[in-house]
């Protein structure tokens, strides 16, 4: 339960719920014991009647009348004058018949008000329940965009999506059904079993004695179902990832001509998922059949062992239906202690698994949350960084500074740390060792919300919301005057307003998964469009222009030149075409700065980024030859 305790407070904060839903649980369990007495009474009616009728004695019917029927009766007479003095079978009928209809109208009585409690204890404890709920999966989610994006690298997607959905929802079962269930047992089983004892000890001892049976048998088919079921949810999600993967990557299984392979593959998954739910349901299967059959039991337990004490006198008939019906009464809370046990379990193992994440500190934090103005100056002294999980040295000692307004770009190889200085000046890693300073503070001191808001960032890996281009435009932009103004002309700067006007819905379209419905350079311009919209100080591409054809790059450097004046631009690039116009230019490889100066100085040294030049050249002409 130590797991579960992290759910405290949120039982805290709805604790007049719990104590209102624990108030309807009692006002609920005491009109249902009142129930089973009104039958007892009417049964204990029928009898003296038919008592009063076989010996033709009326003067003492009144006093051989159930107490509650008794007071009706009293009420009657004083109602209805006459009824003290039966002398025929019409009279005895008559009577009979209208205190009948109202211990029938009791009875109805005491279930409407039972079933308006037990509503109201839904309306307090199951939306309790539902409240935590939507409160934990806010708080995880909260939890998860503060963590670094190294946690990111470690984890699997699935496997966040699952502990914040199934997890969860296994947690809302404790707090719900488990709790309401738990109290109502302890509520009803104290009522139930008092009505009961007070009536006869015996007899409630025989009757009570499979309950206890029934409890451990249904804990452990409980606990048997429940290992299946999670086979049967670990085999579906196995299922739903071959399905995800499979319609995602449509394009490459169709051009490897993999569908077949891919269908037997599906089709031995599910038949796995067939196997497992099979085993399932014929463990499901023993579920009600040994409910009922201990139902059944400690039934004829009440009736023959009340019918031995009935025939002694030391119960009446009535007695016998009112037991029976309390037995019942109390199967389903017995018969949920192994189910509660098992949704306890559940809970408490699923709270691991969130606490697991919920206690995962995040490496980045804000330490200075008071605002202030990024202006764009931008330093790394002697920085180097090596990647945690892999051990991956990215950076080794590098040293830039770049002014507000100054445009550096970073060329280099695949591989070369180009990425990991973009994601140094985010703050999406802290440098390993060395010290990167934005405005001359070190970026550690800079409040992080208005450094990230400050920047424009354009990453390698484009990646576009499931909505409308507008709205993934807008993405960054807080609070516009005028979205539309703004939607355009970014639009336009990344050259790509031709292109959804040339769309039905222009900038309503609505895009698919990850912009599945554009192609590769108009997602970039759109990324691109996303990254100025802000109007940030400082602006990162990252290799952005990679997809897009030499003409349209240079349409979109030409427009951006425009953008960039008086903001601090970082260029990330493989190609010299998109970097030769920066005031400063680093040439990386492995890490490291082996060549550093403007395009002009850099062709003269006839170095590593001459090579480069030439060989790009050499490519464009050939391209241009075809």
């Amino acid at each position: 339960m130590r797991a579960l305790a992290h759910l405290n407070k949120y039982l805290w904060h709805y604790k007049w719920r719990i104590f209102f839903g624990i108030v309807f649980i009692i006002a609920s369990n005491v009109f249902a014991i009142y129930a089973p007495r009104m039958i007892r009474e009417a049964f204990d009616l029928i009898a003296e009647s038919i008592k009063a009728y076989q010996s033709g004695n009326y003067q003492d019917f009144e006093l051989t009348l159930p107490v509650t029927v008794r007071y009706i009766y009293e009420f009657l007479k004083i109602d209805q004058g006459g009824y003290q003095n039966i002398t025929s079978t019409d009279q005895l009928a008559e009577v009979i018949t209208r205190l009948s209809l109202i211990l029938a109208g009791l009875y109805l009585l005491a279930a409407l008000l039972k079933g308006i409690f037990l509503f109201f204890t839904r309306q307090t404890i199951i939306i309790m329940s539902r409240l935590v709920e939507f409160d934990l999966k806010n708080e995880i989610f909260d939890h998860y965009q503060s963590l670094s994006l190294a946690f990111y690298k470690r984890n699997n997607t699935g496997d966040l999506m699952n502990r914040i959905s199934e997890d969860v929802n296994k947690v809302r079962m404790y707090l719900g059904p488990a709790i309401m269930y738990s109290i109502n047992l302890v509520v009803l089983s104290a009522l139930a079993l008092y009505a009961m004892f007070s009536v006869n000890v015996e007899l409630t001892l025989y009757v009570l004695i499979p309950l206890p049976i029934l409890s451990i048998s249904i804990y452990y088919v409980s606990s048997l179902i429940n290992s299946r079921s999670e086979k049967v949810q670990r085999q579906q999600s196995h299922l739903s990832t071959l399905v995800q993967e499979a319609f995602s990557g449509i394009r490459v299984l169709k051009a490897f001509n993999r569908q077949r392979a891919t269908q037997d593959h599906f089709e031995k998954a599910c038949n796995t998922y067939k196997v497992d739910s099979l085993r399932l349901v014929k463990v499901d299967a023993l579920f009600m059949p040994a409910i009922i059959l201990l139902i059944g039991l400690s039934t004829i337990i009440a009736i023959y062992v009340g019918g031995v004490k009935a025939i002694a006198g030391e119960i009446t008939i009535g007695n016998i239906a009112e037991f029976v019906i309390y037995v019942n009464m109390l199967t389903w809370p017995f018969a949920s202690i192994g189910w509660v046990t098992s949704l306890v379990q559940q809970a408490a193992a699923s709270q691991e698994r969130i606490n697991e994440f919920l206690h995962t500190e995040p490496k980045i934090k804000n330490t200075n949350p008071t605002p202030a103005e990024i202006k764009g100056k931008i330093e790394f002294s002697d920085v180097s960084f090596v990647y945690p999980d892999s051990g991956i040295t990215a950076l080794n000692k590098i040293d830039f500074s770049v002014s507000k307004g100054e445009t550096l770009a970073v060329i280099g190889r695949t591989g070369s740390g180009k990425s990991t200085i973009a994601n140094l000046i985010c703050r999406n890693f802290d440098a390993s060792s060395g010290q990167v300073k934005i405005d001359g503070n070190s970026i550690k001191d800079v409040n992080l919300d208005e450094l990230r808001r400050a920047i424009g960032y354009v990453p390698q890996d484009v990646f576009l919301f499931s909505e409308s281009i507008s709205n993934n435009i807008l993405f960054g932009v807080e609070n516009p005057d005028n979205p539309d103004e703004v939607v355009r002309h970014a639009a336009r700067e990344a050259h790509v307003l031709h292109n959804i006007e040339e769309f039905p819905r222009k900038f309503e379209t609505m895009l698919g998964e990850r912009g599945i419905n554009l192609s590769g350079g108009q997602k970039q311009r759109v990324s691109i469009a996303r990254a100025i919209a802000p109007n940030p100080k400082i602006l990162i591409f990252d290799d952005c222009l990679s997809a897009v054809d030499t003409e349209t790059e240079e349409i979109i450097l030409g427009n951006l030149q425009k953008i960039m004046k008086d903001r601090t631009t970082i260029l990330i690039s493989h190609r010299v075409s998109t970097v030769e116009l920066a005031d400063k230019i680093l040439v990386l490889d492995r890490g490291e700065i082996i060549e550093r100066g403007n395009h002009r100085e850099l062709i003269q040294k006839g170095g590593v980024y001459f090579e480069l030049y030439q060989k790009q050249l050499q490519e464009n002409k050939k391209v241009e030859q075809e």
